[in-house]
């Protein structure tokens, strides 16, 4: 069985499983960038002020430090980290921890922080997930096909679970599989792809992942997946290309039509 996209023709194993990006994939850059980052780097002194004795915000501090610390070594001159009284500390992660968001860092205890933050947000109702209109269809469409979806953001699990069961029009978490984060390994190394494919006890080829990031797609490629470069502004932001991503779309619609 084979499906065709545009001029190009994917190999299409019975146990296709659908491998996607957020940002800029499933969801607008924008929702992203003007709506959840502000939203962290907002609430972020009020978080940790208020959550700062729990064991979880205190771990989740600690390898904050301790990746301070690395970053000092590497000469990436960090905020300096003082410590001494909670107050010291506090004012000490909160700096850190800012520093790092401005540098749209994927460190995993951030993001993992961010989640957190993000997850009062969305429990209060001042967060409400965003995802491009065709992904119900595309989701509702893939599972009457008996296809698996499965998502990999740098954001954290919690944070992308939210995000799709905070929508307008309902809950899609229902369709999804797995949400895989940076806890893999960066999404522009090889090995994550090939630890997901492990995870889920499949060869890395029956997958197909779709992001709009050309380094991320050319990982998934070398690792052995098939890969789709998801251009949703129709080039206006001049993606970079790739020859390893032989198919360029727009829209869901374009991914396994019926």
């Amino acid at each position: 069985m084979c499906a065709c996209l545009s001029h190009n023709i994917i190999i299409d194993p019975p146990t296709f499983i659908i491998l996607l990006d957020i940002e800029g994939t499933t969801t607008p850059v924008d929702f992203v960038y003007q709506t959840l980052f502000p939203y962290s780097l907002n609430k972020l002194p009020t978080f940790l002020q208020e959550h700062f004795q729990e064991p979880e915000t205190k771990s989740l501090i600690q390898h904050l430090y301790l990746q301070r610390e690395t970053d000092e070594r590497h000469g990436l001159k960090p905020p300096p980290w003082i410590d001494g009284s909670d107050q010291l500390q506090l004012r000490s992660c909160v700096a850190y921890a800012q520093w790092l968001m401005n540098k749209n860092s994927k460190y995993a205890a951030l993001k993992a922080l961010q989640g957190k933050i993000w997850q009062e947000g969305y429990n209060t109702g001042e967060l409400q997930g965003q995802v491009y209109s065709d992904v119900p269809q595309a989701f509702e469409r893939w599972r009457r096909q008996n296809r698996k979806i499965c998502i990999y953001s740098s954001g954290s699990a919690l944070a992308q679970q939210l995000l799709f069961c905070t929508l307008e029009l309902g809950d899609l978490t229902a369709y999804i599989t797995a949400f895989f984060d940076s806890n893999i390994e960066a999404k522009t190394e090889i090995e994550s792809y090939r630890k997901i494919a492990q995870s889920l006890k499949q060869i890395p080829h029956d997958f197909l992942f779709v992001s709009d990031t050309k380094e991320e797609v050319e990982a998934a490629y070398d690792a052995g997946m098939q890969v789709i470069l998801c251009d949703r502004l129709h080039g206006h932001l001049q993606i970079p290309r790739s020859p390893k991503a032989k198919i360029f779309i727009s829209s869901f619609d374009e991914i396994f039509p019926d």
